[in-house]
């Protein structure tokens, strides 16, 4: 079994004696390691997206801030 507690560290595997039951419990971790990758994948690809997003936004607001400053400057001459 392994001990859910062990976190990042090694766990400790106890052997059941049953050759079968091991292999399909290795089989079992196996998979779960890949499913666990491939969540991990979509979650890279998923915080990539919103980095892009965020660096469009941020020039976006530069751009407007700058308009701004613009008419500012523009309606200070004007008085």
């Amino acid at each position: 079994m392994f001990d859910d507690q062990a976190g990042w560290g090694t766990s400790d595997v106890v052997s059941t004696g049953d050759v079968v039951k091991d292999a399909m419990r290795k089989e079992q971790i196996i998979r779960d390691i890949i499913a666990h990758q491939e969540d991990l994948k979509v979650l890279l690809e998923r915080v990539k997206t919103l980095e892009k997003d965020t660096d469009k936004l941020t020039s976006g607001n530069a751009t407007l801030q700058m308009y701004i400053d613009n008419l500012t400057l523009q309606m200070a001459k004007r008085r």
